[in-house]
């Protein structure tokens, strides 16, 4: 079937500051945790460092002539916070505010709408060696931060995130596997609630500057659980574990239902990881939002006792991104689930989608990637399906323009609508690209949704 989206439905594309820009020592910018972290012998797949990636701070043209191939509506980037404040709080460094300025009037030039993160994992490395999330002085930071953005960019922006994907904050402090790569799981539980107020203050400080023309929201990304046997307790205890006590619950209750879940407050008084929590705190959170930003990769089915037996080579990866089933379907769940559990009744915008290839698998192949436009095909395919009865969708971008620097898999992991050469810096439109472009422009000047 062919689907037909309504005229004000937006495509786009996504990217991230640390993941693209490089330039990771030029122009008075700070080394943010992420710059350290993958200097950590074994961090990082392959030893990867993001000192260059993409090079995007150096090729503004180059960047929006991919998007004007592709006919997006939008571009989704971060702003990086060593770049503008060098050392987290102090000084304002001119040269990385001149960057977004360009890249903002060319993406204008180009008529592309911009969607911009506030933040998107890459803490300046100054602010982490000073407790980072865990200090709540961090709240004071960052609204210091915020402040300088919307000086300089409030108007210019029309889709401001407060954060990206904050579950990357609890797996930096508990897990040990991302930036900064500390393994206390109390004190990540005091990092994501930090963030939360981090957030709260920021959408206040947004309502105060009264940009008419621009939007704000937060993105979290939903990586559903559900039991792969349904009569299995537990399995059934994993899913629940995987979703509310380590997984988007931590994040999507107190932002549209107020406070911490029941079963969350349970699990953070039994296992004495409560929080420090000031009063005002939660009505500091649960703020009136203007979208809702959805990242959806997979659904997936947790087999207890399958994970038991399994070696440690063939165990999922942090990110997911070795699973070998896709559990698309799990999509339509979680739109019904945002609506009727969280009551979320803001536009939804799917932030980002997509799927990696394998660099190993050599250029021929990864510029023939079949399996990412059918992929692809079928999130947009369900979108229209949950737009249809009525979940109110409004727009699509895919994650990502160009094979990046995908945090713990390094350069190993290539999610590009362009083939990155990182030895020559030539970025190559793979099948999916024209795909895309086809797809999108099949959509355009349709009035209603058939």
């Amino acid at each position: 079937m062919e689907c037909k989206f309504p005229k004000d439905f937006i495509f786009g594309v996504a990217t991230a500051a640390q993941q693209i820009e490089g330039a990771a020592f030029e122009d008075g910018r700070g080394l943010s945790i992420w710059d350290v972290f993958s200097r950590i012998p074994g961090k990082i797949k392959n030893n990867g460092i993001p000192d260059i990636c993409c090079d995007s701070y150096h090729n503004i043209e180059r960047d929006v002539n991919m998007l004007k191939e592709l006919g997006v509506d939008a571009y989704r980037i971060s702003f990086s916070w060593s770049r503008i404040i060098p050392d987290g709080i102090g000084e304002v460094n001119q040269a990385g505010i001149n960057y977004y300025k360009k890249l903002f009037q060319a993406l204008k030039e180009a008529g592309i709408k911009i969607n911009a993160s506030i933040y998107h994992w890459d803490l300046p490395y100054a602010l982490s060696i000073k407790g980072g999330f865990g200090n709540r002085k961090i709240i004071d930071w960052y609204k210091n931060y915020v402040d300088v953005l919307f000086d300089n960019f409030g108007a210019d922006v029309d889709f401001w995130a407060t954060f990206n994907e904050p579950i990357a904050t609890y797996v930096g402090y508990a897990k040990g596997f991302f930036a900064p790569g500390l393994t206390d799981e109390k004190y990540a539980r005091q990092c994501i609630h930090n963030l939360l107020v981090c957030h709260g203050e920021a959408v206040k400080l947004f309502r105060k500057r009264n940009f008419v023309n621009s939007k704000i929201g937060i993105v979290v990304d939903v990586w559903k659980h559900l039991p792969a046997n349904p009569n299995s307790q537990e399995d059934i205890e994993s899913a629940i574990y995987n979703n509310e006590i380590e997984g988007y619950g931590m994040f999507l209750h107190p932002l549209f239902l107020g406070g911490y879940s029941e079963i969350y407050n349970k699990y953070l008084n039994d296992n004495n990881m409560m929080p420090q929590v000031e009063p005002g705190d939660f009505d500091i959170i649960k703020q009136d939002l203007d979208y809702y930003g959805l990242n959806f990769y997979n659904g997936l089915y947790d087999d207890v006792e399958k994970t038991k037996n399994a070696s440690k080579d063939e165990a999922a990866g942090g990110n997911y991104q070795d699973r070998p089933e896709l559990h698309l379907e799990v999509l339509s769940d979680v739109f019904k689930m945002l609506v009727d559990d969280y009551k979320i009744n803001v536009p939804i915008y799917m932030t980002e989608n997509g799927m990696p290839q394998d660099d190993g698998a050599g250029i021929e192949n990864n510029l023939i990637d079949d399996d990412r436009i059918e992929y692809t095909e079928e999130v947009l395919r369900l979108i229209h399906e949950a737009i249809s009865q009525g979940i109110n969708v409004k727009g699509y971008y895919h994650w990502s323009l160009m094979d990046n620097f995908e945090w713990s898999a390094g350069f190993a992991a290539r999610y590009g609508l362009f083939y990155s050469d990182y030895d020559n810096m030539k970025f190559i439109p793979k099948k999916s690209a024209k795909w895309y472009h086809d797809y999108i422009i099949s959509t355009k000047d349709i009035k209603d949704l058939n």
